[in-house]
């Protein structure tokens, strides 16, 4: 059964109609993958020496920050795990039962990097306690509840990205446990080292571990076998729409249509509403980098300024035509010039910009000089990173299902290898150009390159616009048949 699983998987990805841009993608992810590889393999058998160089007790010390490190380990997979997608229905038509197809769907995630790759610390580091004279049943029973807790992450991964109920309670958790670390109530590390210590001292413990990792997979099993029902998991929701006409967007004709499912689609989708929720938090994003700590490393603020007035852009528009893959072939069929639906794409990531420069106005607390950073990158967003980010969409093919929220193993990220390439020039030009500012004179003329490379921009945008849309009708045909796939 499981063989047959994995020729359908082999199939569905040779048979793909973006495999050379899957292929890419695997390649980059294997080179990332190898670089996070050696790194944590060069830590976890120098972290020993370190520690001990320090007078400290290493295996005391690792315990202590072992549940921060599996806290950040679970924030990393929600941004950035992939989820595994299994097309269902045709399975289910097919003589297999629900318990095989929810199974592999499962087991599909024990490959990912982000649960191995914990190997490359962990087993150096149990490796060096043995070889330091430590009890090697109590390491590989402290080595093996390491692993279950990394697949606990996975199981409650999955589940948050499912289920709204366990993504609000972690939620809570986690600002809980900062919070109270933050403000001195308590130190986590404090509470929970001694209870992974107490897994290599005791073997007792180490079958505790092993009943919570098989619960959370009972659980995590029992969720969406009740999702694979055609009745209630896979079918669409419907609900009794409101009427909004928008109607003063209507002077603005084919484009205040476009402008209008736009708004619809942000106020209606979960997923829609939230990017620009996510885009909201990008506002404080500053506030990592404009401190004394960044002071002799001012390229940083553009950095920071960038993001903190492009998080719509980045968030939203890095998804462009992708949002409207569901509908795209009906678009491509009607009388619309590709020019004014790349129009109201420009102008709503513009809005948003403007929006966010406003809202950011808050950083005059910290002087003028940071403000105009944040007003300095708004004024390159518009006229440089809304034309790169247009221009990344026309190598975007992966479509996203917008109902992908209410459906096992819905589809949750949508990269391209292009669009990464594309997204380079909008961090690495404009740093590159305030620096080159600051060095010749000041950080004023650093922020006037960058100004002046946003208003050239600009004013060229028609014809950025021409050759924008001439792409995206040369992709055309391939974005069609990329999005009529579902897997």
């Amino acid at each position: 059964m499981i063989r047959l699983f994995f020729k359908l998987e082999w199939k569905s990805f040779f048979r793909s109609a973006s495999l050379g841009t899957k292929l890419a993608m695997k390649i980059f992810m294997g080179l990332l993958m190898a670089y996070f590889a050696i790194c944590f393999g060069i830590i976890g058998f120098g972290v020993y020496y370190i520690l001990e160089e320090e007078k400290l007790k290493p295996f005391e010390v690792v315990n202590a920050y072992l549940m921060y490190y599996f806290l950040a380990d679970l924030v990393v997979r929600y941004f950035f795990q992939q989820m595994p997608v299994t097309n269902i229905r045709p399975l289910l038509l097919q003589n297999l039962t629900k318990s095989n197809i929810v199974h592999f769907s499962i087991w599909k995630t024990l490959s990912s990097f982000f649960n191995w790759g914990h190997a490359f610390f962990f087993l150096p580091f149990s490796i060096v306690l043995i070889y330091k004279g430590f009890n090697p049943f109590g390491v590989i029973a402290w080595h093996v509840a390491m692993v279950c807790f990394i697949y606990m992450n996975n199981f409650l991964c999955l589940l948050s990205n499912n289920s709204n109920k366990v993504f609000y309670g972690l939620l809570a958790l986690l600002v809980m446990v900062v919070g109270g670390h933050y403000f001195g109530y308590f130190n986590l590390g404090e509470i929970t080292g001694p209870a992974f210590e107490s897994i290599y001292s005791q073997y007792w413990p180490l079958a505790v571990v092993l009943a919570l990792a098989a619960m959370l997979y009972k659980w995590t099993f029992s969720y969406f076998s009740g999702q694979m029902r055609l009745d209630t998991g896979l079918a669409k929701k419907t609900s009794t729409a409101n009427t909004e006409n928008f109607s003063w967007l209507d002077q603005w004709g084919t484009l205040g249509t476009f402008l209008k499912n736009d708004i619809r689609l942000i106020k209606r989708n979960k997923r829609a509403r939230m990017s620009v929720i996510m885009s909201f938090f990008f506002l404080f994003y500053g506030f990592i980098f404009m401190n004394d700590q960044y002071k002799d490393m001012q390229f940083m603020h553009v950095f920071a300024g960038i993001f903190v007035s492009g998080g719509f852009l980045f968030v939203f528009g890095q998804f462009v035509p992708s949002w409207d893959s569901s509908y795209y072939p009906l678009m491509m069929s009607q009388n619309i010039p590709y020019r004014t639906y790349l129009q109201a794409k420009w102008t709503l990531i513009v809005i948003a910009t403007a929006i966010s420069t406003v809202l950011a106005s808050f950083y005059l607390y910290f002087g003028t000089s940071q403000y105009l950073m944040i007003v300095t990158g708004a004024i390159y967003n518009i006229g440089c990173n809304a034309h790169l980010v247009l221009l990344g969409g026309a190598f975007n093919k992966t479509p996203i299902d917008l109902a992908s929220g209410q459906q096992a193993f819905g589809q949750k990220q949508s990269f391209n290898a292009k669009t990464m390439l594309l997204g380079l020039p909008k961090m690495v030009l404009p740093m590159g150009l305030f620096a080159l500012g600051n060095v010749i004179h000041s950080e004023w003329l650093g922020m006037g390159f960058v100004a002046v490379a946003g208003v050239i921009g600009f004013a060229f945008k028609d014809k950025v616009f021409t050759l924008i849309e001439s792409i995206y009708k040369k992709e055309k045909f391939a974005a069609l048949a990329a999005y009529k796939q579902q897997s």
